[in-house]
């Protein structure tokens, strides 16, 4: 059976061990108490910081970013971590603007992650919306991310990044198998834009997994910020209406520790 340890440092962040690779999700580092624009005016207020410092994170293989342009998916001390890490994988817009060690990948493209003595990773870049229709041009390009690697016995590991539920999104269910499934919820929403969501709701987690089925679906990108409008508590009261099947696929993970997952 493949090893796989997730550890949920806080917000989008987490720390994927396997296999002797070690990649980490959307880094957010700062400190909290900050203030972020996001442009259009909107912005937020950082209210908890991470349960695992950026000096204590061991060396990084890979940074899968959801997109590059906000600072609750990569803040200051985040784009420290990305110069340090040995590639960067992300929007082909936000590899442009970050350069250096950054690639871009379109939906549905793949690429591998190779290394000496570790299982080769294929990772497959997946459709993203940040908004409500015709809001790209706005909120800009998100991706998410599907790994697949030789021993799992469930499935990819997909990390759906920032996004809210629509076609491309359920395409993801039509087109792959998913394992474990790391999704960012919130319910994201600004005073300015009344109550459009930017990303997933509880209830869109809840009908996206029942098209996914995972073997483990994971809450992330919940906590920590004025914008995120469905905490635990929302989520948990959501799920509580959810089917069994569907509610007991969903896995809280404790902030700052690694816990094994069933690849």
């Amino acid at each position: 059976m493949s090893d796989l340890h997730i550890t949920h440092i806080g917000g989008p962040t987490t720390l994927i061990e396997t296999g002797g690779w070690r990649l980490l999700t959307d880094p957010t580092f700062d400190p909290p108490g900050e203030r972020y624009t996001f442009g259009w005016g909107t912005s937020s207020h950082k209210s908890t910081g991470p349960a695992l410092a950026a000096a204590d994170l061991p060396p990084i293989d890979a940074v899968l970013l959801s997109h590059d342009h906000h600072g609750d998916n990569l803040d200051r001390t985040g784009r420290d971590v990305l110069r340090i890490a040995r590639t960067v994988l992300t929007t082909p817009a936000g590899a442009r603007r970050l350069g250096s060690n950054a690639h871009g990948l379109a939906p549905w493209t793949v690429t591998r992650l190779h290394a000496p003595g570790r299982p080769t990773i294929d990772v497959t870049a997946t459709p993203g919306r940040h908004g409500p229709p015709l809001s790209r041009p706005l909120t800009g390009q998100v991706t998410g991310f599907a790994l697949t690697w030789e021993g799992q016995q469930h499935g990819a590991l997909w990390i759906s990044g920032d996004t809210v539920l629509y076609g491309g999104v359920r395409e993801v269910a039509r087109r792959l198998t998913v394992g474990t499934a790391l999704l960012h919820l919130g319910g994201v929403r600004f005073p300015i834009t009344g109550p459009v969501r930017y990303t997933m709701t509880a209830a869109q987690a809840v009908d996206l997994c029942g098209l996914l089925r995972p073997v483990t679906a994971i809450p992330v990108h919940y906590e920590g910020w004025h914008h995120f409008h469905e905490g635990r508590e929302a989520i948990e009261l959501e799920l509580a209406r959810a089917p069994d099947d569907i509610r007991n696929r969903f896995r809280w993970l404790p902030a700052g520790a690694a816990t094994d997952i069933s690849a």
